[in-house]
């Protein structure tokens, strides 16, 4: 249950007639005198009850944009969030600065999150946190009408697009809510969508006319660097030797991450490795050194950085190609957030170029191989035809793998693919508490205290510190139970299994292992219902990530903030000057009189409709990189332009 003393800043904002404005909150709480850019443009359409979209790159400041209205207007705010460690985090940071904030995830028992959605329609509440799974049940819909919303937000909303990178099926049930709150406002907000998916969040979440806020993606201090690296260990090394400061390194393989931690140490470099098959407790131990700086590099898989607000990293390294621009920049985006000069360096080699192209084809096996993968799979859990919807099964991926003979690579995308289907979820970073409910009378309770002493201390303990654990499923908090009871864990677990084993409680212990959680009862193969039209289409749009991503490791004459501003569709970006391609321009010096030779030549040739081919046949004497150099130019002055066609023709700027 989730409860606090009610703040007095939270009491006048619900009991002064005249709320305070955008910019009295954002000093009170947050003590700033002025806004971002963009935020308190979208802030006042908030205000003004219109639908927003809002991209904002990566530490752009998106929960002030929907933080700041909802506590500028009476009501609650509802926020929607895929990923719990986020949740947690904000509603934290709210509880910090006297904001009541509420949150609702898996880890919670049945009594908790009523208790939790009582608060929430009832209490003095501003924010309750929820992930997009929450809203289809049936206990949140009892609720539901019963909230005063003001807002609804919809975090990492590029999940409800299927053309986008991390589709989500249940985002695209959030429209629903708009049925029983027609007239409240939706905020929704990403670091990463296309124009394609910018429209199709639009459309899924029914807003009335596309409204939407783009700020550019132009990160001034944050130099873009890719290099062809036969030997990625010598040329990271090289890096961190050349950049002091906080680093994160990012590689695909959980083995890796290790490996090259170990291989940094030795070479005295403060390193640890990260990845999402750790325990929580050595997760957040690890996160910790490296937030304090007690670690100066973090070796890890993409597991590492949701959520953690670090400002001073100084370089971002990728070992491994990611499969698209939008994982990409929102990683490399870690590095100088405090607006200092930072590095964000892609190593690759030409087989990683190969397997990058490969991709797709593993991506998304055939329709029948994923059939097969299903098959194998609930059989592997014991789940009979018609059974499983509802429940949590401990998975393990290599266990069943070796199991069944089956290849990895599909077996985690045949998953990856039921869960776009709506037919499960695979969690590998989940933490379920552990849970206890008395299931005997109390008369029988005392006299089995009477008969076993031993057990006396635990039982009373129980009853003690969790209200409502007789009547219903409580989480409790074994760690904290064991200290003062003066037991050790495994005591403590001992004393609860024999508790169970007599049928005086019902006890699951906490789950830290890998979870498949089924949305349906299981259907025979046969009968499993697959989109195949959706399926190909998203196979589609992978393919075009894929491309996008290789061309941006390729690039020779484009400046890479750039071209990620395009990708977007931002095209006001300037090129920045400080990635390793615009330095390599930089670095073609041509004297005045050459390049006064160079454009006057080129502005002969391109006296009609040229080819660029026909141009550089014509040039064949000079320099390409050069004839790029000033080719560049010219287009920016608009001496020379590029029509329909992709042929060069005179421009309109002065000769």
């Amino acid at each position: 249950m989730q409860d606090a003393q009610i703040p007095v800043g939270v009491l006048l904002v619900h009991k002064l007639s005249s709320l305070p404005l955008p910019k009295e909150i954002l000093k009170q709480y947050w003590g700033h005198d002025s806004f971002r850019p963009l935020q308190e443009e979208i802030i006042a359409q908030v205000m003004d009850g219109k639908d927003v979209l809002a991209l904002l790159p990566t530490g752009g400041g998106k929960s002030i944009c929907f933080q700041i209205p909802a506590l500028a207007k009476d009501g609650l705010c509802l926020v929607i969030s895929p990923l719990i460690a986020l949740m947690k985090d904000q509603v934290e940071n709210l509880k910090k600065r006297n904001i009541m904030a509420l949150s609702i995830h898996s880890a919670m028992t049945y009594f908790e999150v009523k208790q939790t959605l009582q608060n929430a329609a009832f209490g003095p509440y501003k924010f309750l946190y929820v992930s997009p799974e929450r809203l289809e049940t049936n206990l949140f819909k009892e609720y539901l009408p019963a909230f005063n919303l003001n807002l609804i937000a919809v975090d990492e909303a590029h999940c409800i697009s299927q053309w986008g990178y991390d589709f989500r099926p249940p985002y695209l049930r959030i429209a629903n809510i708009r049925h029983e709150f027609p007239t409240v406002p939706v905020l929704a907000l990403t670091a990463s969508a296309t124009p394609v998916v910018q429209e199709d969040i639009c459309d899924k979440l029914n807003f009335e006319e596309q409204n939407i806020f783009r700020q550019s993606f132009e990160k001034t201090n944050l130099s873009f660097s890719v290099f062809k690296a036969e030997s990625k260990f010598n040329k990271l090394l090289e890096i961190l030797q050349k950049v002091p400061g906080t680093a994160i390194v990012y590689c695909r393989n959980r083995k890796r991450t290790k490996e090259f931690a170990n291989l940094l140490r030795l070479n005295n470099i403060s390193a640890d490795y990260y990845h999402a098959g750790l325990v929580q407790n050595e997760r957040s131990h690890k996160q910790e050194d490296w937030i304090e700086n007690r670690t100066r590099v973090i070796v890890s898989t993409n597991a590492f950085g949701m959520g953690i607000d670090k400002a001073d990293v100084k370089v971002v390294v990728h070992l491994d190609i990611p499969d698209n621009l939008e994982n990409y920049y929102q990683e490399a985006g870690r590095a100088g957030r405090d607006g200092k000069r930072a590095f964000a360096v892609l190593l690759y080699t030409q087989l990683d170029l190969d397997d990058l192209k490969k991709l797709p084809g593993q991506k998304f096996p055939a329709v029948s191989e994923i059939k097969k993968v299903y098959t194998a799979l609930l059989n592997h859990l014991q789940v009979p035809v018609g059974g499983g919807e509802g429940l949590y099964y401990d998975f393990n991926l290599n266990d069943f793998v070796l199991n069944f003979k089956l290849d990895i690579f599909l077996v985690i995308n045949a998953i990856k693919a039921l869960e776009q289907e709506g037919i499960l979820t695979f969690n590998e970073q989940i933490f379920i508490p552990a849970k206890v409910a008395f299931t005997c009378a109390k008369e029988e309770l005392q006299a089995f205290e009477k008969s076993h002493p031993h057990l006396e201390n635990i039982i009373k303990y129980l009853l003690r510190s969790y209200e409502g654990i007789f009547d219903n499923e409580v989480s409790i908090n074994e760690k904290l139970i064991a200290r003062l009871t003066t037991l050790s864990a495994e005591e403590l677990a001992g004393q609860l299994k024999q508790l169970k084993a007599f049928g005086i409680i019902d006890y699951q212990p906490q789950k830290e292992t890998p979870q498949i959680f089924l949305l349906q009862n299981r259907a025979s193969a046969d009968h499993l219902t697959f989109h195949h039209e959706a399926y190909l289409k998203r196979k589609q749009q992978y393919q075009l990530r894929i491309d996008a991503m290789e061309k941006y490791i390729l690039l020779e004459r484009d400046c890479r903030s750039q071209y990620i501003g395009k990708y977007y569709g931002d095209t006001t970006m300037k090129k920045c000057g400080s990635c390793d391609v615009c330095l390599q321009q930089k670095s073609l010096q041509l004297s005045t009189e050459e390049f006064g030779t160079i454009s006057n030549k080129i502005l002969e040739i391109v006296n009609s409709a040229t080819e660029v081919e026909h141009l550089l046949k014509q040039l064949n004497g000079i320099k390409k990189d050069k004839v790029w150099k000033v080719l560049d130019y010219l287009q920016e002055e608009r001496k020379v332009i590029v029509n329909g066609k992709g042929l060069l023709e005179p421009g309109s700027g002065k000769t």
